[in-house]
């Protein structure tokens, strides 16, 4: 029997981080980035939306961020 949060889709956007001049991805999901498009439309810029497991878009907000120098890894997302 699959659970509600099987179904609970992802977003990667966006942000602003103060006194910083570049943009910071982060994750929340489909419905949390509703809510702050109703909030405040066009503060934040969607990157992706749709996502299927929280694990695929971490891996997306954190690009190359965090991957070893010396050698290939593979990031394994399970569900």
């Amino acid at each position: 029997m699959r659970t509600a949060e099987n179904n609970v889709l992802w977003v990667v956007y966006q942000m602003t981080v103060q006194k910083q001049a570049q943009l910071m991805n982060a994750v929340c999901s489909q419905d949390e980035w509703d809510a702050m498009e109703r909030a405040r439309p066009g503060h934040h810029q969607l990157v992706r939306a749709g996502i299927r497991t929280e694990c695929e878009a971490e891996l997306l907000a954190r690009g190359t961020s965090g991957d070893a120098k010396t050698r290939a890894t593979i990031a394994r997302c399970t569900g």
